[in-house]
């Protein structure tokens, strides 16, 4: 009971961690595209072999971390009139993002480990790099098709813009639900 009126309190606005959680991920990711590595060669240096190794380990303790927070104490802001659809679709790219970001972490330490064990071409490691890279290629999408139905939602006034970003407020929506 208290545990659903907390999820329910939440409706409207995500508590201060999940916003963090969120835009923590944000420069997180963008970090971690900006500082990719372009050439399995590199990883030769072992510095930075480590490096990715324990950044793709956090990113994937965090990414965990965020999930079930988020599973056990927000809800969606979503208005409870949405369409049953939409709903779906928004599920299905939120675990999507989920799946496509673990996938790049999880790819990613394969990749460097089986690289450190010796193993720097051939069908395993080509395989792996390309299953990293179709994570990274969805993640895109994704994340474009998220930010696409947020400005969806800004244009609505709808309160679920508010609920999640920090600047460029709705005025005259559903704000407080």
């Amino acid at each position: 009971m208290v545990y659903e009126a907390a999820k329910t309190a939440n409706r409207a606005n995500y508590s201060t961690s999940a916003k963090v959680f969120h835009w923590g991920f944000v420069a997180l990711f963008a970090y971690g595209i900006a500082k990719q590595v372009d050439d399995i060669t590199q990883l030769a240096d072992f510095s930075l072999l480590r490096f990715e190794l324990i950044f793709a380990t956090i990113m994937l303790v965090l990414l965990a971390v965020r999930f079930l927070y988020m599973r056990k104490t927000q809800s969606s802001s979503l208005p409870d009139e949405t369409h049953p659809m939409q709903k779906l679709a928004a599920r299905l790219v939120h675990l999507g993002m989920y799946v496509s970001l673990a996938t790049i972490a999880i790819s990613g330490i394969f990749v460097g480990v089986i690289y450190w064990i010796g193993i720097k071409d051939g069908l395993l490691i080509e395989g792996i790099i390309a299953v990293h890279e179709l994570a990274v290629t969805t993640s895109y999408w994704l994340i474009a098709c998220h930010v696409a139905a947020a400005l969806f939602h800004r244009a609505k006034k709808d309160g679920v813009w508010n609920s999640m970003v920090p600047v460029w407020k709705e005025a005259g929506g559903a704000e407080n639900r």
